[in-house]
């Protein structure tokens, strides 16, 4: 089974990294770009067949070491 988790950071928490990659797409000429958020996104490929079983356990790690849930929000999406 494969799944996706994505991590964003939770608005209002400065981007650093999102502006640096702003300023880097306005000097390279790439119009229209207003702002910009990185992230990360783990595609991670799962033993068994059970859907709800997998959210679960992809939650459980998202809380406890893919995402700071201080300053991070996660989705989890289950692909197959």
């Amino acid at each position: 089974m494969k799944a996706r988790v994505t991590v964003t950071l939770k608005s209002g928490i400065l981007d650093p990294q999102g502006k640096a990659i702003e300023g880097a797409l306005k000097s390279l000429g790439v119009d229209g770009v207003a702002s910009v958020r990185q992230g990360k996104v783990f595609d991670i490929e799962l033993a068994g067949g059970d859907k709800a079983k997998a959210e679960a356990v992809l939650k459980e790690a998202a809380d406890k070491l893919l995402a700071n849930t201080v300053i991070e929000n996660y989705r989890v999406e289950v692909l197959s």
